[in-house]
């Protein structure tokens, strides 16, 4: 069964912020890269349009922004 919030290739999570509640207001990562669209026809018709690819299965991952360290304190 697929979920909002992973991958429909790969399960993992996808960090796709309309896939939760508390970030549905903020734009997805996704929205600032390239996706190839030879990667999403790759999916299986039953996979497509129902929730976002990781990074990582999007072959994106170089167009990121490098993570931030999480400040404590």
């Amino acid at each position: 069964m697929t979920t909002p919030d992973l991958c429909p290739a790969c399960g993992a999570r996808n960090d796709c912020s309309m896939a939760s509640a508390n970030t549905a207001e903020q734009p997805c990562w996704c929205y600032s890269v390239s996706i190839d669209p030879l990667v999403l026809q790759a999916l299986p018709l039953a996979q497509q349009d129902l929730a976002c690819l990781c990074p990582r299965c999007a072959q994106v991952q170089n167009q990121l922004p490098p993570a931030q360290p999480e400040r404590l304190g």
